[in-house]
């Protein structure tokens, strides 16, 4: 549980120091247009899942809380502040999905800052993201983020049926509150809410990992299979 613990920090860590050196550079509009746009290829890339009901919320938390233009910082002041403490109240698995979810929005942000470097401003348009995606020349991370995905999807599985697991977060919520995480607190009850509606959650992940794999492999090799964004 201790490595969880660690883990965690040295993420969050990371994570903050890339997010400062972004305000340093001046580039924060740059990313969140890049993350909004992003988001709106996966949610197009993905429309026939969007569709289905039990999977809307699923797909909108991880937009909203994994992927997309929302500013994290405060929710990782959260964690930090808290993350010694976490081992009291929460299970195991949680705390190993925690730290999954947290290295993937450290290495999601940080293959965003490469496709920054690689787009010097430019306008997003398919043509433009995928020329900025190949020459970022980083296959083996982008292959590492679809596997935390797809990690994070089955993990969160695990945890949704620990027995308790929704009283323990119920009943945290005053404490978190109190303890100024709210923040944290909201990001695992959206979490547990949106993979309890799943059913079964490999319906839903693999057929989003094994899509997002092929459009990375597709890219690489020169292809363009990114829908057209208009933004």
């Amino acid at each position: 549980m201790s490595e969880h613990i660690d883990n965690i920090v040295a993420y969050l860590r990371s994570s903050a120091e890339l997010y400062e050196q972004v305000q340093q550079d001046g580039l924060n509009e740059q990313l969140i247009a890049l993350r909004k746009w992003q988001c709106e290829r996966l949610l197009t890339s993905h429309a026939e899942m969007c569709e289905v009901p039990k999977y809307q919320i699923a797909i909108q938390f991880f937009v909203d809380e994994l992927y997309g233009p929302k500013d994290f910082s405060q929710r990782d002041k959260d964690i930090e502040k808290v993350v010694p403490k976490m081992k009291k109240w929460l299970p195991d698995e949680a705390l190993e999905s925690l730290a999954v979810a947290i290295h993937l929005n450290a290495l999601s942000q940080e293959l965003d800052v490469a496709m920054l470097q690689q787009l010097q401003g430019a306008v997003l348009t398919r043509d433009s993201y995928a020329a900025a995606y190949r020459a970022c020349d980083n296959q083996t991370q982008r292959a590492l983020q679809i596997d935390y995905i797809e990690q994070l999807g089955l993990d969160l599985a695990q945890v949704v049926r620990l027995p308790g697991i929704g009283f323990v977060l119920k009943m945290a919520r005053t404490p978190a509150q109190l303890a100024g995480v709210g923040t944290l607190q909201e990001f695992l009850e959206d979490g547990f809410s949106a993979f309890k509606q799943l059913g079964d959650v490999q319906e839903f992940i693999v057929p989003v990992v094994s899509k997002e794999r092929e459009i990375m492999q597709q890219l690489f090799s020169g292809e363009n299979p990114l829908p057209d964004i208009t933004r």
